[in-house]
């Protein structure tokens, strides 16, 4: 699969977030046709906060371990670009990445972007804007970044935050781009997007936070009601070593 041109031929193009090489696997064997990171994921599985706190070359190192893991492409999320943005590009595209997350800067998300560009080669740049993430702008102050964005040099636009179909309607239609959205419990269905135009739908660190619920409430009952039933999964210790057999 031509990871480029596959943002613009058939249906939405699906990205169940990984955090490290197993997740991957997993993802790649439930069905997937690339693999793109969650960098919150990848940081709270490193014991770092998310936000910009990992080191670099721990990042790259998670991502390697992806790219190892499993026979599809891989798409990482390199939050602000981790200091050195043509630097960060450079040494994930050594280790098989194919595209990568920035995430958004009003101000030095341009130069960011340029940077990408520049030392990425054919890497598919998805471009993030925070808007309606963090309600700071509407749909024209998205629009007018995005637009920015493509010029620096993006091929892809990312808007979390936004699951109203009327606002995806008009970010489709106002965006020269393939559009990139967000997803959790409740918004709208991959079908339901793809009516709208979308091209391109992750779920950030959605299953990253769902099994470490799991942790959080199995360790909870063993601990406090010393029953186990939160232990009972559809994986067994077979299935996980047999995913790392290929």
């Amino acid at each position: 699969m031509n990871f480029r041109d596959r943002h613009t031929s058939g249906g939405p193009l699906v990205l169940p977030n990984a955090w490290d090489a197993a997740s991957a696997r997993i993802i790649e064997q439930s069905g997937a046709e690339a693999i793109a990171t969650t960098s919150a994921g990848v940081a709270w599985s490193l014991g770092v906060p998310d936000g910009d706190r990992l080191a670099v070359d721990d990042a790259v190192d998670a991502v390697a371990r992806i790219v190892r893991a499993v026979d599809l492409p891989v798409t990482a999320d390199i939050e602000s670009g981790y200091g050195d943005t043509a630097d960060t590009v450079k040494k994930v595209v050594d280790v098989g990445v194919v595209g990568i997350n920035i995430e958004d800067g009003a101000t030095a998300q341009v130069q960011r972007i340029a940077d990408a560009r520049a030392a990425g080669g054919n890497v598919f740049v998805n471009a993030r804007i925070d808007t309606f993430l963090q309600g700071v702008g509407g749909v024209d102050e998205t629009v007018e970044r995005a637009r920015r964005y493509l010029d620096a040099g993006a091929d892809g636009i990312f808007v979390p935050g936004v699951v109203d179909p009327d606002i995806i309607r008009e970010l489709v239609s106002r965006i020269s781009a393939p559009l990139n959205i967000m997803v959790w419990a409740g918004a709208p269905s991959v079908a339901e997007l793809a009516e709208l135009g979308v091209r391109r739908i992750s779920v950030g660190p959605a299953i990253t936070t769902a099994a470490y619920s799991l942790v959080r409430d199995a360790a909870t009952e063993i601990l406090r009601a010393g029953t186990y039933d939160r232990t009972v999964t559809t994986l067994t210790n077979g299935d996980l070593n047999s995913a790392f057999a290929h």
